[in-house]
């Protein structure tokens, strides 16, 4: 089984839906994914969050398969979106001064890709 983080900083939705879609295609191939919101893409969740939003769906998909491993603490608070990933019970990541280290998930055997 392949172990891939897809590590998302770009904060466009037409970005955000390629990340969605490999995510679940990887994972619906048995990959062990971690899909991590870094940077401007934390802006995303409160819209993403929204019923009405075109990516709504992809994004509960990617929760209930329990991919998405968290977000930047420090990138939700600089962009004011924290209450919104904690309301959405997402893991706030912190572990290099604030913020995701990619170094953690490269030692924990996985391939990282970025957004």
């Amino acid at each position: 089984m392949r172990k891939t983080a897809l590590f998302v900083f770009n904060g466009d939705p037409m970005c955000f839906i390629h990340v969605l879609l490999n995510g679940l295609d990887m994972h619906e191939r048995g990959d062990e994914v971690a899909l991590v919101l870094e940077g401007a893409s934390v802006a995303l969740i409160p819209e993403l969050e929204k019923e009405g939003h075109p990516l709504h769906a992809l994004w509960k998909k990617a929760l209930e398969a329990d991919i998405v491993a968290g977000v930047c603490k420090a990138c939700a608070a600089k962009m004011k979106t924290l209450d919104a990933a904690k309301k959405a019970g997402l893991s706030l990541l912190d572990d290099m001064h604030g913020h995701p280290s990619m170094a953690a998930f490269r030692d924990g055997g996985y391939e990282l890709l970025t957004f």
